[in-house]
């Protein structure tokens, strides 16, 4: 008999998880065409099920520990919620109905009508997700959170090449910030960031001036140049210079601030 090995405690100490198979088995064919799934045999057994023989994952002690967890399968795609699975995309080609809903011993939670899997998923051709991500505008970048009046920078994988870029970053970030009237607290992600020499100064003048808005900040990033490089330029500005390694030790030391 094979047992689990570490899966156990590797999934209960995971920050996120995602679950990726078959939404059947025994016998499934799965055929694309225009972009669109389309089902030419399915699967004998069914997974989505009421009872299982052995557990080796707790959905419902994840769901009580608010651990982030995806189920991916070929037609749809599923996030787990304390109440249950909700439905939250559907892969174009499929009905919901016939293809899903009707082969689940249990009913998902639907809150509203699922979004369309990305049809890219679906073609032969690569999905351009490195320009997707390098190209992600500014304003995407800069998330405010209200509830925990919380001010996050995703700065990953980008590029600054111009003042022009700079000058942006500055004007959205006093956009969403000063109509606030309070300072919050802020956290960066600095991973794979990059900067053209000759910005560095300009750009570390930038994070002076928007520091009038923040109460607190950690940074992070894991590679070791840009935190010496960054943090040296940042110490000069009298700007507090230490960047984290990880984001979990720059959220620890944030909220070590807030105490």
């Amino acid at each position: 008999f094979v047992g689990p090995g570490g899966f156990i405690n590797i999934s209960q100490n995971s920050k996120n998880i995602v679950f990726v198979g078959t939404f059947t088995a025994g016998g499934l064919k799965v055929a694309l065409e225009d972009s669109k799934v389309k089902i030419e045999q399915e699967g004998k057994e069914r997974k989505f099920i009421d009872q299982v023989e052995q557990k080796t994952f707790s959905g419902r002690y994840a769901a009580m520990n608010k651990q982030p967890v995806l189920y991916v399968t070929e037609r749809c795609v599923f996030r787990l919620r304390e109440g249950g699975l909700e439905l939250i995309e559907i892969a174009p080609g499929i009905d919901l109905e016939r293809d899903v809903l009707a082969l689940m011993d249990f009913k998902p939670i639907i809150n509203k009508e699922p979004q369309l899997m990305d049809p890219r998923i679906f073609r032969p051709e690569p999905m351009g997700l490195k320009n997707d991500l390098l190209s992600l505008p500014i304003e995407e970048r800069l998330t405010y959170h209200p509830e925990e009046n919380l001010f996050f920078v995703n700065f990953e994988n980008l590029y600054v090449k111009s003042s022009e870029e700079i000058w942006k970053i500055k004007a959205v970030v006093e956009n969403i910030l000063a109509p606030l009237g309070k300072k919050v607290d802020t956290i960066v992600n600095y991973d794979n960031f990059n900067i053209a020499p000759d910005l560095v100064d300009e750009y570390s003048d930038m994070v002076k001036y928007v520091m009038r808005f923040y109460k607190s900040t950690t940074r992070y990033t894991t590679s070791t140049f840009l935190r010496m490089k960054l943090g040296d330029e940042l110490a000069k500005r009298d700007v507090a210079p230490h960047i984290y390694e990880t984001k979990e030790r720059a959220l620890r030391a944030l909220a070590q601030k807030e105490k």
